[in-house]
């Protein structure tokens, strides 16, 4: 068996509970045996030679088999269960814990929809097989074994001749398995881009409204649904072509059964209880003969189900660490940052970012600048390793990363995405996601220094408040806000501000931006952001077009340059400098008086673009 030799590992220490299963199972079946013989004794040895007298013996004989029947079959389901929960329990974590360590390069095309159905239906299709229906799949066998042995002990030429159909109707079985196994394989698949297209939609429900586009979905929807559906009509006609197939080939049996077992009697050959028995012992093979379309049904979903988890826990891990990698001290971190010639490429892509070149000192802020897909974001995410560089390298206090333990290099890493995050649980809880024991004194100054504290404390329940999922009833600023407290209360020795304050309004990121002035001091910041006003007091900037840095420098001296960041600055403070224009006209007034007055509107306009 395929499926139990590929999660051997993972219910190994188990395996008693399979073979003692089995061997209950084996036990039931093997009692089924004596009805037949019980029932020829009653019918050859007592109603035929009149001995009534053993009747309250047989009775008793078979209720006696009946109850040691029903505990076999009890401690086969107990068994049985207890291995199925087993291995659904250590595959669920195997795939769980798998999933966290994937790289982001798994999930740039994983699809969240397949994954829950993978780690819901697949795992139970699992559970089902291994607990109860490789037993109830090998029991067959052993019905029509321990039956046929019975049948030759009473008549050899009758077993022969009633037997002649069975090879038929096990290969009509197994052509069956050959031709549903594919079909389940595309019904996974199917139900699986349903599931997908369920949870994108309700996760993306406020866009879908905002477009209308309600029909659209309905229409996507109704696409994928049609798929899942052909491919559960055609499992379908599959069932409906071979079973009564193999249903006549039953019932071929059951015809020479009696016609020439009745002959044997009139005969004289075989006695009536004999042949009673017969027909009991048929029925005993030709019923598991039926169900194999189920049991191989079964397997063959659980075959199907195997190959998408093991295409989990097989999957390749991109970034992990080095068997020769050391921890490092996370108390003797600067933050000093180099990125040395570092190049890296998306698969068989155009490079992300080229030849990149960077000295961070501990405690510099270092800005990065640029238009959408020129790298900003990789270089950021190359820093975190969630994937590793094609080419050069990137250090740490003069250490390659790649040589440091991850989750040691994370842990000096805090990051506010442009695109936040939070669970569903509590405000508390979401800003103290990132450490393990932390005071409210500690997640209070967090949000102060993140301009949340005042916005959570006119929440009914302040920061006990239940966020709904992925941060549902908080805007987008302050969930931002709430992201940048998180980030802080980590007490980083390298901060990333991934367009930390694109969702706030430009008052509320003065004010967040003064509190960093305070935060980055002693840390390595790196910021990325689309308004130059986030990058003014950075120590060096960092203009990226197309993955290769186009210019760098400060703030002061980039304006006096042209190039991109001058470009990029005159659209955003074209309107300030005008105003500065027109208040410095007015200033140089003859007009003293005149003079006067503009003078405070001069000292306004150069406030409001400070």
């Amino acid at each position: 068996m395929d499926v139990l030799k590929q999660l051997h590992d993972y219910y190994r220490s188990k395996r008693s509970y399979l073979y003692l299963s089995i061997l209950c199972l084996a036990t039931a079946t093997a009692l089924g045996l004596v009805y037949p013989n019980l029932l020829r004794i009653l019918i050859d040895d007592v109603i035929k030679l009149r001995r009534f007298d053993q009747v309250p013996m047989l009775a008793l004989a078979i209720f006696g088999v009946a109850i040691l029947k029903g505990i076999m079959q009890f401690l086969h389901g107990f068994f049985g269960g207890r291995l199925g929960n087993y291995i659904a329990y250590r595959l669920r974590n195997a795939c769980y814990e798998k999933l966290q360590f994937l790289s982001f390069r798994y999930y740039d095309t994983a699809k969240t929809g397949d994954l829950m159905s993978r780690l819901t239906g697949d795992l139970e299709a699992i559970r089902n097989f291994i607990g109860f229906g490789f037993a109830q799949l090998l029991n067959v066998f052993m019905m029509v074994i321990f039956g046929s042995i019975v049948m030759f002990s009473i008549n050899w030429q009758l077993t022969l001749v009633t037997l002649i159909s069975i090879p038929f109707l096990v290969f009509v079985a197994l052509k069956f398995e050959s031709r549903i196994h594919p079909a389940f394989q595309e019904m996974r698949l199917a139900l699986g881009s349903l599931t997908t297209a369920v949870q994108e939609n309700i996760t993306g429900v406020r866009t879908v409204k905002s477009f209308a586009r309600e029909p659209h979905e309905v229409d996507k929807f109704a696409v994928r649904n049609e798929r899942y559906r052909t491919n559960q009509i055609h499992a379908a006609t599959l069932w409906s072509r071979y079973f009564p197939v193999m249903e006549l080939l039953a019932s071929v049996c059951i015809v020479i059964l009696l016609g020439f077992g009745g002959t044997l009697v009139i005969n004289g050959s075989l006695t009536l209880g004999e042949l009673v028995a017969f027909f009991t012992l048929i029925w005993y093979i030709i019923g598991p003969m039926w169900g194999l379309g189920f049991h191989i049904n079964n397997y063959t979903q659980s075959k199907a189900s195997t190959e998408r988890i093991l295409e989990i826990l097989y999957q390749h891990v991109d970034v992990k660490d080095k068997d020769t990698t050391s921890h490092m001290n996370i108390h003797e971190v600067k933050g000093h940052v180099t990125f040395e010639h570092m190049t890296f490429t998306y698969g068989n892509q155009l490079p992300a970012v080229v030849d990149i070149n960077l000295d961070a000192p501990p405690g510099s802020v270092i800005g990065l600048l640029g238009g959408t897909g020129s790298g900003k974001s990789t270089i950021i995410q190359l820093l975190m390793r969630a994937y590793n560089v094609s080419e050069g390298s990137i250090k740490l206090d003069g250490v390659d990363i790649r040589d440091i333990r991850i989750e040691d290099l994370r842990s000096q890493i805090a990051s506010v995405f442009q695109e936040t995050f939070l669970f569903s649980s509590t405000l508390k809880n979401n800003i103290a996601y990132g450490m393990n024991e932390v005071t409210m004194d500690d997640i209070i100054r967090a949000s102060k220094l993140a301009k949340a504290h005042d916005f959570i404390m006119e929440l009914p329940q302040g920061y006990d408040t239940l966020v709904g999922e992925r941060g549902m009833g908080l805007s987008g600023g302050q969930k931002q806000r709430i992201a940048i407290a998180r980030a802080l209360l980590k007490n980083p020795k390298i901060l990333i501000l991934d367009d930390a304050t694109s969702a706030v309004d430009m008052e509320t990121e003065h004010e967040i931006q003064s509190g960093f002035q305070e935060v980055m001091k002693g840390r390595t910041t790196f910021i990325i952001a689309h308004r130059i006003s986030s990058l003014r007091h950075a120590d060096e900037i960092l203009v990226l077009e197309e993955g290769r840095v186009v210019q760098r420098g400060k703030h002061e001296q980039l304006i006096d340059i042209p190039g991109a960041y001058q470009d990029i600055y005159h659209v955003q403070y074209a309107d300030h400098i005008e105003r500065l224009r027109v208040a410095d006209e007015l200033y140089l007034s003859p007009d003293e008086n005149q003079r006067d007055i503009q003078s405070d509107t001069h000292s306004e306009q150069v406030r409001t673009y400070e």
